[in-house]
């Protein structure tokens, strides 16, 4: 297959549960004593007055001037012909595509941080185990066809694409790693940064991602290296993947290698996942071990100050049934 052509148009917004993403969760109340254990014990800062901005941890080289005014989706066609071949028998297929903006929506987005209170011991304690997978085939063949769709729900994507806005300064030189048709960057991000670089399994994804300035399909479980020399990048993201890594620690040593110094990394996680393609440790564990891991595997990589870690899941009408969203941000020593 390849990639023919792509079609955005911009909509009004429609209403707030527009193509969400069910929650697999408990029950509401237990959703609520569950986020309450959560973040027990850490401070939590200011929510918002407005639906569309929040005031809570704020870069001010990141802080916007003035209230964004864009459409809440992005309807779009892709058009993919194949069958080219000299035997083949060429025929298109259209694909209708939603993009949420993380704009224009009744969502508030507070940051509540989150303590990493897990001392974790001198030498990795992982065993091989550990990273073994249900689906041990080749990654290549499970991410083959493009899978134009979103892996967590709107108000997810959107308490990160705010995030994002509020915490990437302009002019950074921006890598996403484990990256797709979407980085759920902020609609400005093409022009206010300097590149946005990204690497992904799918190149039909990765070409389809209207917002980067440059990509390498590349298979991270395979070969964990980056393409790109030291100190390329001010920021590397990395979206709800981490969990499919069976080299995290590798993965993250590189991260390391092509921040600049004082630069970071900003990994960020829901509770959702391909089961048959997560590793087996994270599958045991709740949201907050998974902060904890990911403080680990931060922590054997090395080269990283100490690692800070939120909660920004979305607030709104039937929020009991929002996907969660955490971050953990680590900056380079």
């Amino acid at each position: 297959w390849k990639l023919f052509s792509f079609i955005a148009v911009a909509i009004s917004p429609l209403h707030s549960g527009a193509f969400s993403t069910p929650s697999m969760s408990a029950s509401d109340s237990s959703r609520s004593n569950s986020r309450a254990k959560f973040i027990k014990g850490s401070a939590a800062i200011i929510t918002t007055a407005a639906s569309s901005t929040f005031a809570t941890w704020i870069d001010p080289a990141c802080a916007a001037s003035k209230a964004i005014k864009n459409p809440r989706y992005i309807d779009g066609e892709f058009q993919m012909r194949f069958g080219d071949g000299p035997d083949g028998n060429p025929r298109m297929r259209g694909i209708l595509t939603r993009r949420f903006t993380g704009d224009s929506t009744p969502f508030k987005f507070p940051v509540r941080p989150v303590s990493l209170v897990k001392e974790w011991p001198e030498k990795a304690p992982f065993k091989k185990e550990d990273f073994f997978r249900a689906d041990q085939q080749d990654d290549g063949s499970f991410y083959a066809i493009p899978r134009l769709v979103y892996h967590i729900d709107e108000p997810a994507v959107s308490s990160l694409t705010q995030y994002y806005r509020n915490n990437i300064p302009k002019k950074s030189d921006v890598l996403d790693i484990c990256s797709s048709w979407v980085s759920h960057y902020p609609l400005e991000f093409p022009k206010v940064m300097k590149r946005i670089s990204a690497t992904g399994m799918n190149s039909l994804e990765l070409r389809a991602n209207d917002q980067l300035t440059d990509f390498t399909p590349k298979n991270m479980n395979i070969e964990p290296k980056l393409p790109y020399e030291d100190a390329s990048f001010d920021v590397v993201t990395c979206v709800v993947s981490i969990d499919y890594l069976i080299s995290p620690i590798e993965v993250l040593k590189e991260v390391n290698r092509v921040l600049r110094p004082g630069g970071k990394v900003i990994i960020s996680q829901s509770n959702r996942c391909f089961p048959s393609k997560a590793i087996a440790m994270w599958l045991k564990m709740n949201d907050r071990q998974h902060l904890e891991l990911i403080n680990g595997y931060l922590q054997y990589a090395g080269g990283f100050l100490p690692r800070r870690a939120f909660d920004i899941t979305a607030d709104g009408p039937d929020s009991v049934n929002f996907n969660p969203m955490f971050i953990v941000e680590a900056v380079k020593g």
